[in-house]
């Protein structure tokens, strides 16, 4: 007999690629900082890339992560990029986002 089962809610960490058509400059080096060390823990490090793509480390081998393509941050430390639109259907904010220069 079949069964249902529901899947468990985890928090991720993420963030999105903004490849080359990043305009601010901080923003890129925030990502920098954030993958980079996730990175040098894999054994991964320094990152690909090939032409826009940032080649990412996975359980399963490399997997490109394009421009607006988010980089998620598993359970296990594990890195994997998704998609935005399959990013937007399966994770909401764990807490509510706030603006630039608010407390959090």
């Amino acid at each position: 007999m079949m069964a249902k089962f529901r899947k468990k809610p985890v928090v991720i960490e993420a963030m999105q690629y903004p490849g080359h058509r990043i305009e601010n400059v901080d923003e890129l080096m925030a990502f920098e900082e954030w993958i980079n060390p996730i990175a040098k823990a894999c054994g991964r490090y320094p990152l690909k890339y090939h032409g826009q793509a940032l080649i990412i480390p996975t359980l399963e081998g490399e997997h490109a992560a394009g421009p607006g393509d988010w980089i998620i941050r598993g359970v296990q430390g594990e890195l994997y990029p998704c998609k935005p639109d399959i990013f937007a259907a399966t994770y909401e904010p764990a807490t509510p986002l706030t603006q630039k220069g608010e407390g959090a």
